[in-house]
């Protein structure tokens, strides 16, 4: 056998039982150090609490949606809620009414019911833009209040995401505030047909003596 060749080793062997023993001491070390006392608990908790006082609304609030008719008025786009307009119609045979408001066009027999027509640009007092065709009528009801907008155009209906309607300011759409739910970030004036059919300045009561 050749002098420069190494020894031959004893074999080794693992004591397993010893391993196991070191393992569990730590594991329970590391259980220990990762512990939190009392203290860090309450830490934890508040911590928690205010993260989810900071989450944002629910998916179906977020989510929330409005159905409104488009149209086109002077050159303007504005809508209103679908569910307070009851029909679309051409305007034919508007009838002026003597002794009422400006906005007061006139009135219209629809299917044997007496409707008065207004125009929202002279109610708001807004400029009259170049030529207007004021050719289509919507019909708008609540209850028992009902009457008619004058429209150049339907553009359609749309359902328009409610954090989408942004507050406007008077000066910017020339509606006043309280007629006003918002404006979309296309510019599209969102009327409150509600307010509109409540309120008392728009109620037309004509008197004829015989």
């Amino acid at each position: 056998m050749d002098a420069s060749d190494p020894k031959p080793r004893k074999p080794t062997t693992t004591d397993w039982d010893k391993v196991k023993q070191r393992l569990a001491a730590a594991r329970v070390a590391v259980e220990h150090v990762w512990a939190p006392t009392a203290e860090e608990t309450q830490r934890i908790l508040k911590a928690r609490a205010q993260a989810l006082a900071r989450e944002p609304a629910p998916a179906e609030t977020a989510d929330e949606r409005i159905e409104v008719v488009e149209f086109l008025l002077a050159h303007e786009c504005y809508a209103i809620e679908s569910s307070y307009v009851r029909e679309v119609f051409l305007t034919e045979n508007l009838t002026p009414l003597p002794c009422t408001p400006a906005f007061v066009l006139g009135i219209v027999n629809l299917r044997s019911e007496i409707l008065s027509v207004i125009d929202i640009r002279k109610f708001f007092n807004l400029p009259e833009k170049g030529l207007t065709d004021l050719d289509k009528i919507i019909v708008l009801q609540s209850g028992s209040m009902l009457f008619g907008i004058m429209a150049d155009a339907i553009t359609g209906v749309r359902r328009i995401p409610v954090a989408d309607i942004q507050p406007s300011l008077p000066t910017l759409t020339g509606v006043r505030q309280e007629y006003l739910k918002g404006v979309t970030p296309g510019r599209t004036v969102i009327l409150d047909a509600k307010k509109l059919l409540t309120d008392e300045h728009i109620i037309v009561q004509e008197q004829v003596s015989g």
